[in-house]
């Protein structure tokens, strides 16, 4: 009894369901006992099933001191008691069909416990069905194949519908929609087992209704009954009951002779009542004896298309008759025939035949108007309309056709013939007869027109341009100067031929050579630009006809200048064994002019472009030069730890292609003081502090000695030039061109030279540059004192002369 106390004491904490069966498994003296109650699915939850307490006499007041509970069940607790009460109550949903599917009887056993004394009261609950569930069939529409030849009286099973309920509330009887020619036969098994087939009651005839729609109702027992549908459709299938009809028993047709293969000329039609292969058509030709449409006709065998296979020709066949037969694909096939009349045409069926007789095989270009070249003769195998012929040529041509006898022509020259515009002609002759529709043939004869020398050879242009580097190597190719000649044969058979220009030079002879046959220009020497400038001469070509003919095209050569002169350094520096020294005091500011080097390049163009370097020593912090000037000025003043003498090595290099320098060396000696010596215009700082006398006395001196040169310059020039009639000549003259900065430019007639001044007179020199040109296409430049130049004319061809 005290094991029995603990046990019930864990149970109140927590472990009634588990102590209760541990009680169940120890106690030996438990009573049993059971009751049975009902009760309807899918009741409320709280519906008292019945008294557990009062049906087992068990004392209401007894029950919570002996802990009156469900102990056992199904997984899911449907049922509880009232400890209070002894009630057993519904506790969770009731749904017949989840708990016990199908079986008539449903019934759930549960097991109620009561303790001190403890005792096992087993209570089974029938759960009673309602008709909560309608029928329904396995399929929503059912299709049923029923062939048209089916005899009435023949059944057809049908899917059985299934209702979850049981009993009453399952299937009892179907229903189907009215129709004329199906009936159902419902069957009874018992409560549970209701079935229906299909019965027919009237022949099927698939052509006039191929398909029959039905509904089958299932209805239950319920109260109010429910219902479930299922559509049938019935497919009445084909049989092979129907011949083929054509559309006419007899076809008529009228066709041209000699039609052309592959014509349709008919489509014969025939239609079936039946389907599937049952209405599919095969069409066949029919042979007779004795009869060749089957030669001359074809069928398509699936739409009935007949066609021309043979040649047709009225004169052997007038009328041609063919029978067709339509037949069904069935296994048991049927057959139906029908004539088809074929009436043929006659029609002007034979074309013109054309013959040609040449009369030469070609044509002189020379040939007179009105020569014959060739005979023509037509003929038609037609009679009649259709065997008169009419010909003539097509288009444009310088021939026509004369007609000398009944179906016989000429073919004679009309106008003057030129073989370089045409050389040959195919003449189309095109022969029509008269029928309707006319019919003609064509015959193309080929007239090939000869050649005569009646064209010179004509160069590209009247004048050639060639461009020669000089230095170039003697012998090479400098062009290629090919004329044409419109003739053929020996009459465009060209040779080449130099001819002298300008008589005071040279024969062209010694400078150039052209191969006779080719045409190639070749140099027999090396060309000097600085000597010769350019060449003037003509090539004459002379074809090979009889008589020959020749033309002639100016040719200029031009040479183009090559860096192949070094710049040369002008006096005082390029004086042979003199001493380069240049003084400067030692209180010299920065920017203290010391010299100017000047220098010529008898090259032009760029090649004569020169710039001015310091060599030696290099990296120098103290004096700089102008790369366009030349001009030597110092960069910094002068301290106690410079040398006393610098010697600089200069260098000027051209622009030219390699580049080509020259080095000369300058001493510069720093000394205390210039007073003791001779002043030089040279040396006057570029910044002026102050404007003293002896400044204003050094600018009018440079001013003068400026005016007084220019003048001189002017003058002598203006004497060279002016003619004793008191004009200028216009060839040799001179030309002096004044800049808004003070430079000026001279130039004559074929040499140029630049004279430039600075804005600071005192340190402005005269360079004079010579450079040649032809005198419509020269190039001026002027350089200025600065870093700066300025072009005032563009050179001719590809070449420039810049400096």
């Amino acid at each position: 009894m005290k094991k029995l106390r603990e046990t019930m004491g864990f149970a109140a904490s927590g472990g009634r369901f588990w102590s209760n069966a541990l009680l169940l498994l120890c106690c030996w003296d438990l009573s049993r006992a059971q009751i049975s109650y009902s009760i309807s699915e899918e009741v409320k939850k709280g519906t008292i099933v019945g008294n557990v307490a009062k049906d087992l006499n068990v004392d209401v007041q007894e029950l919570q001191l002996r802990l009156f509970q469900v102990v056992s069940g199904s997984n899911k607790r449907y049922f509880d008691v009232n400890p209070k009460t002894g009630a057993l109550f519904v506790n969770d949903r009731l749904d017949r069909e989840e708990l016990c599917e199908s079986k008539q009887k449903c019934s759930l056993n549960i097991e109620v416990m009561a303790q001190n004394p403890a005792k096992l009261y087993r209570v089974e609950v029938n759960v009673a069905d309602i008709n909560d569930n309608s029928p329904v069939f396995p399929l929503q529409k059912l299709v049923k194949n029923i062939s048209e030849n089916v005899v009435p009286g023949d059944r057809f099973s049908l899917p059985a519908a299934r209702d979850l309920d049981v009993g009453m509330n399952s299937v009892k009887s179907y229903t189907l929609s009215p129709n004329e020619h199906f009936s159902l036969d419902v069957q009874s098994y018992g409560e549970q087992s209701v079935s229906a087939e299909l019965v027919l009651q009237k022949p099927l005839d698939r052509e006039k209704q191929s398909v029959i729609k039905l509904t089958l109702t299932a209805v239950d027992g319920g109260k109010p009954a429910r219902s479930g549908t299922m559509n049938i459709i019935v497919n009445v299938l084909d049989i092979n009951d129907n011949n083929p009809v054509f559309n006419k028993p007899l076809y008529k047709v009228k066709i041209k002779e000699n039609v052309s293969f592959g014509t349709k000329i008919l489509t014969v039609a025939a239609t079936d009542s039946d389907e599937g292969t049952n209405a599919e058509i095969i069409y066949s030709l029919v042979e007779q004896e004795g009869n060749s449409a089957s030669r001359l006709f074809s069928i398509n065998d699936v739409n009935g298309d007949i066609t021309v296979k043979g040649s047709i020709d009225y004169e052997e066949n007038p009328a041609i008759e063919l029978r067709i037969q339509a037949q069904d694909k069935s296994g048991s096939p049927r057959h139906t025939n029908c004539k088809v009349l074929i009436e043929v045409e006659d029609i002007n069926d034979n074309a013109p035949e054309i013959s040609v007789t040449l009369l030469m095989s070609s044509v002189n270009e020379n040939i007179k108007p009105g020569a014959d070249v060739a005979l023509i003769t037509v003929s038609d195998k037609d009679d009649g309309k259709n065997g008169k012929v009419d010909c003539k040529i097509v288009g444009a041509s310088p021939f026509k056709l004369q007609s000398s006898y009944k179906n016989s022509y000429s073919l004679v020259v009309n106008e003057r013939l030129d073989r370089e515009q045409i050389s040959h002609y195919n003449i189309t002759v095109i022969a029509s007869d008269e029928g309707t529709p006319s019919l003609s043939s064509t015959e193309v004869i080929a007239v090939h027109v000869s050649d005569m020398n009646d064209n010179p050879p004509v160069f590209p242009a009247p004048v050639i341009n060639i461009n020669v580097k000089e230095n170039s190597p003697a012998g090479g190719l400098l062009a290629s100067l090919t004329a044409h000649d419109s003739d053929i044969g020996e009459n465009a058979h060209v040779h080449y031929s130099l001819i002298d220009g300008d008589s005071s030079r040279s024969p062209v002879s010694t400078l150039m050579n052209i191969n006779s046959l080719t045409g190639d220009l070749y140099s027999l020497q090396s060309f000097n630009y600085e000597e010769t400038k350019q060449l003037q001469f003509k090539v004459q070509a002379t074809d090979s006809g009889t008589p020959p003919l020749n033309s002639n095209v100016t040719v200029n050569v031009f040479i183009l200048d090559e860096n192949d002169n070094s710049p040369v350094i002008l006096p005082p520096y390029s004086e042979a064994g003199s001493v380069n020294t240049e003084n400067i005091p030692y209180s010299a500011e920065a920017g203290y002019f010391v010299a100017k080097i000047r220098a010529v390049d008898a090259d032009s163009g760029y090649n004569a472009l020169l710039s001015y370097h310091i060599t030696e020593p290099k990296g120098t912090n103290l004096f700089r030069i102008g790369s366009s000037s030349g001009e030597i000025r110092t960069k910094r003043r002068m301290s106690d730890n410079d040398l006393k003498t610098h010697p600089l090595v200069l260098t000027v290099c051209d622009h030219g292609e390699p580049s080509l320098s020259a080095t000369v060396s300058v001493d510069v000696v720093v000394v205390e003081s210039l007073d003791s010596m001779q002043p030089s215009l040279r040396q006057v700082p570029m910044k002026e502090e102050g404007f003293s006398d002896l400044n204003l006395y050094l600018l009018i001196a440079i001013v003068s000695v400026s005016v007084i040169f220019l003048l001189s310059l002017i003058g002598i020039i203006a004497a060279k030039c002016y003619s004793s009639d008191g004009a200028f000549s216009s060839c040799s003259a001179p030309v002096v061109t004044t800049h808004p900065d003070g430079s000026w430019s001279y130039s004559k007639s074929t040499q140029q030279y630049d004279v430039c001044f600075s804005s600071d007179t005192l340190k402005s020199d005269v360079v004079v540059f010579p450079s040649s040109f032809p005198p419509a296409d020269a190039e001026l430049i002027s350089i200025n004192g600065g870093d700066t130049f300025t072009r005032t004319q563009t050179l001719p061809s590809t070449e420039k002369n810049s400096l």
